[in-house]
C-alpha cells in the first residue's frame, strides 16, 4: 500500500439542520461569555451618582440571539412560500404549464434520423448542398442518439470533408473510426490524401502513406495518383518525380491523371522555370500513349483538358497554337471549357476577329450557348480598350440581352469594373452595363460603382444629368456604409 493509498475513515456526518443548530448555539454561548467579561470590568454605578461631564457613553442596546434571528428568517421564508403557493395556480392558468421534458411525439418530430442508414443519407445530402460545416454536428447528434456509425457512414463523412477541404475534421473522423475498432481501408486513406492535396499539405500526405504501410494496408494505383496530385498541388516537383519512379519500378504505367499531375506540378512550381513550356509540351506528347491503370469511372475527366491545362499558366498564352494543333491532330472535339480557353487566348493576344469567329462557330453549331461564353467574349474584347473591341463588347451585350440571357450580380459587377477603366471613347459599354443592372434592380458593389462614378466625372457631363445624379446617389449611399475617405470633387 502506497503513501496515497491509506484507507479513509468513514465518520458519520451530521445533517444540514443539525449543523445549523449547533452553530447557532455556539454563537449564543460566545455572546453570553463576552457579555459576562464586559460586565466584570465595567464599574458599577450607585443610584445617586452622576455621570462625568466628559462621558459620552450611550446605553447599549441588547442584541438578539442568533437562534432568534434564524427562527425569524425561517418564518419569513414560510410566509413567502405560502403566498407563492396561493398565486401559483393563477400563474399556471395565465402562462401555461412549462414542460422541462418534451413528450415522445415531439421528440420523434425533431429527430431527423433514426439509424445509421438514415444518417448516411443526411450526410450525403449535406455534402451535395456544400454544407460541409454541418457534418461534425450531425456526427455529434448521432453519438447523442446512441447510433453506432458504420464504415459507410465514415466514408460519407470523409467524402464531405474532402470536398470541403476540411483537413482537421478529416483527421478527427479518422481517429474516431480507430477508437471504435474500425481499421481505415484503402478508399478512406485515398480520401485523406486527396484532402491533404486540396489543402496543399504534401507533408501530411506522405505521413498518411507511411501510416498505411505501418498498419499493413496495401496502397493501390489510385492511392499513388492521389499522392502524386497532392504533391503536385503544392508544387513539389521532386516528390512527384519520386512517386513516378516508384510507380514505374512497380510495373505500373501512367494514366491521364498522372500526366495531369505532372503538368500541374510544373505549373505550381515556384519560381517558374524558363523551360516549363517545353517540358509541358513533351509531357503532352508522352500522354498520347497512356495506359489505363485502374481506370475508374468515379473520377471522370475529359482528356482534352489535359492538353489545355498549360493554357492557364501565366505568360504562356502565345503557346496556344501548339496545343490546339495537338488536339486537331488527335481528332479531339473541344468542349465548352476548352472553347473558353481558346477564346481567351485569341482575345488576350489581340486577335479579336479570331476569338469572335470561335464564338460564332459555336453559336451556329446549334449547341446551347451559356452565359459564360458571352461574358468571356465581352471581357476579352475590352482588353486594351480599342474602338473595335469596345464596339464588339457592346454588340455582344445587346445580343445577349435580346436572347434573354441575364448577368449575375458578380458577372455584371466584374464587367462594369473593367468597362469603367475606359479613358477615351463614348463610355457607352459601361453605360449599357449599368442600365442592364439597374433594369434588374441590382446594385453593384462599391469598387465597381466608384470606378463608374469617377469615369463619369472625368467626362464633360452637366451636373444636372439624370444618369450622373442617380449614380452619385448610389455612390454616396455605398460610401457611407463601405467606402472610406471623403467624396472626390
Amino acid at each position: 500500500m502506497g503513501l496515497y493509498d491509506r484507507p479513509k475513515l468513514s465518520l458519520p456526518r451530521p445533517n444540514k439542520h443539525a449543523r445549523a443548530t449547533s452553530r447557532a448555539q455556539a454563537q449564543d454561548q460566545a455572546q453570553v461569555e463576552r457579555a459576562q467579561a464586559h460586565s466584570r470590568f465595567t464599574p458599577t454605578k450607585s443610584p445617586g451618582s452622576k455621570p462625568h461631564a466628559h462621558s459620552t457613553a450611550t446605553p447599549a442596546t441588547p442584541r438578539k440571539p442568533i437562534s432568534a434571528i434564524v427562527e425569524e428568517t425561517m418564518m419569513k421564508l414560510k410566509l413567502l412560500r405560502s403566498l407563492a403557493g396561493q398565486r401559483a395556480p393563477l400563474l399556471r392558468a395565465a402562462v401555461g404549464r412549462r414542460h422541462y421534458a418534451a413528450p415522445a411525439a415531439e421528440l420523434e418530430k425533431r429527430n431527423y434520423a433514426k439509424n445509421a442508414t438514415e444518417y448516411s443519407t443526411v450526410l450525403g445530402s449535406l455534402a451535395a448542398q456544400r454544407r460541409y460545416g454541418l457534418l461534425r454536428d450531425v456526427y455529434d447528434d448521432m453519438m447523442l442518439d446512441g447510433v453506432q456509425p458504420t464504415r459507410d457512414v465514415f466514408h460519407s463523412l470523409m467524402v464531405g470533408t474532402m470536398r470541403g477541404a476540411r483537413l482537421q475534421d478529416a483527421f478527427f473522423f479518422r481517429d474516431e473510426m480507430k477508437s471504435m475498432g474500425l481499421v481505415p481501408d484503402v478508399p478512406l486513406y485515398n480520401f485523406l490524401i486527396s484532402t491533404c492535396g486540396k489543402c496543399r499539405n504534401s507533408d501530411q500526405a506522405i505521413r498518411i502513406l507511411e501510416e498505411m504501410k505501418k498498419y499493413e494496408v496495401k496502397p493501390n494505383g489510385q492511392t499513388y495518383v492521389c499522392l502524386l496530385n497532392a504533391c503536385a498541388a503544392a508544387g513539389r516537383l521532386d516528390r512527384v518525380y519520386a512517386i513516378v519512379r516508384d510507380m514505374t519500378a512497380a510495373g505500373a504505367g501512367l494514366n491521364k491523371f498522372c500526366y495531369a499531375g505532372l503538368i500541374t506540378a510544373h505549373k505550381n512550381k515556384t519560381p517558374l522555370a524558363d523551360d516549363t513550356a517545353a517540358k509541358i509540351l513533351e509531357l503532352v506528347e508522352q500522354s498520347k500513349g497512356w495506359s489505363s491503370v485502374e481506370a475508374s469511372n468515379n473520377v471522370a475527366e475529359n482528356f482534352i483538358m489535359l492538353h489545355f491545362m498549360p493554357l492557364r499558366i501565366y505568360g504562356m498564352w502565345r503557346r496556344w497554337k501548339l496545343f490546339w494543333r495537338c488536339c486537331e491532330k488527335d481528332g479531339k472535339t473541344p468542349d465548352v471549357f476548352t472553347l473558353l480557353q481558346i477564346m481567351r487566348c485569341y482575345l488576350r493576344s489581340g486577335d479579336i476577329d479570331r476569338g469572335h469567329k470561335v464564338f460564332e462557330d459555336y453559336i451556329k453549331s446549334g449547341k446551347f450557348p451559356n452565359v459564360e461564353l458571352y461574358v468571356t467574349l465581352v471581357e476579352g474584347a475590352m482588353t486594351g480598350y480599342t474602338p473595335r473591341g469596345m464596339q464588339l463588347a457592346q454588340e455582344t451585350l445587346e445580343q445577349m440581352n435580346s436572347r434573354n440571357f441575364f448577368l449575375s450580380p458578380k458577372m455584371g459587377s466584374d464587367l462594369l469594373l473593367v468597362a469603367a477603366g475606359e479613358k477615351d471613347g463614348g463610355y457607352t459599354t459601361a453605360n449599357f452595363l449599368w442600365d442592364m443592372m439597374q433594369a434588374r434592380k441590382l446594385t453593384p458593389p462599391f469598387p465597381a460603382v466608384e470606378a463608374y462614378y469617377k469615369g463619369l466625372k472625368d467626362r464633360e457631363i452637366p451636373e444636372d444629368d439624370p444618369r450622373l445624379f442617380a449614380v452619385s446617389k448610389v455612390y454616396d449611399d455605398l460610401r457611407r456604409r463601405f467606402g472610406p475617405g471623403p467624396r472626390p470633387a
